[in-house]
């Protein structure tokens, strides 16, 4: 009879020792998130479509070898919301698709958002990138996004619908592109401008 009881209580034992373990394992190792994972990756998707993309320089480069020629591409691609948000990026790959989605990325990681008073800018600025010179100037509602190519792209995306734009430079599209960045970096609103000045106004 003693030996009975012995033998229950060293299994009961042996089974809550157990039990605490397998508790404890449980427990140490993080159980696997595959449904926040899907929400991630559903909101990475939605994010992405909020954002509309175009390309606006492809490059070919070739590089001669002994079995025969390498190509590679470059794609400038430029994205934006419409609502004030607009990215540009430039990506390179051996194929132009994956030269657009890595333009597109990047261009996604670097977004500014463009001050604007109403469906126009704030005011009038100039910008320059190496050889490029751009104007941008306010405009009347109705009048429309007076621009060509590369800045009628950006001004597009970034939402503004009244603008009137010059290329005064070079008529390369990526330094006009970028000089447009460069100038919409530059536009400031009132109130930016009075806490600057540290002046009080009505």
């Amino acid at each position: 009879m003693a030996n009975e009881i012995e033998e229950n209580v060293t299994v009961a034992e042996t089974a809550e020792a157990n039990a605490p373990a397998a508790s404890r394992k449980s427990e140490g190792r993080p159980q696997r998130r595959g449904g926040e994972r899907r929400n991630e990756r559903r909101e990475r998707e939605v994010e992405q479509d909020e954002f509309e993309e175009r390309t606006i320089v492809v490059t070919r480069s070739t590089k001669v070898v002994k079995g025969g020629k390498n190509f590679s591409f470059g794609a400038l691609i430029v994205v934006g919301d419409k609502k004030g948000r607009v990215g540009m990026g430039f990506g390179k790959a051996n194929e132009l698709t994956d030269a657009i989605r890595k333009g597109g990325e990047q261009a996604r990681r670097h977004l500014m958002t463009v001050p604007t008073n109403g469906s126009t800018i704030t005011h009038m600025v100039e910008a320059r990138f190496c050889a490029a010179k751009v104007l941008l100037k306010p405009a009347s509602q109705g009048t429309g996004v007076i621009a060509g190519g590369g800045m009628r792209a950006v001004l597009e995306l970034a939402g503004i619908q009244d603008v009137l734009a010059k290329s005064l430079g070079s008529n390369n599209q990526a330094n006009v592109v970028k000089a447009t960045f460069e100038a919409l970096q530059m536009l400031r609103t009132k109130a930016e401008m009075i806490e600057k000045r540290d002046i009080q106004a009505l």
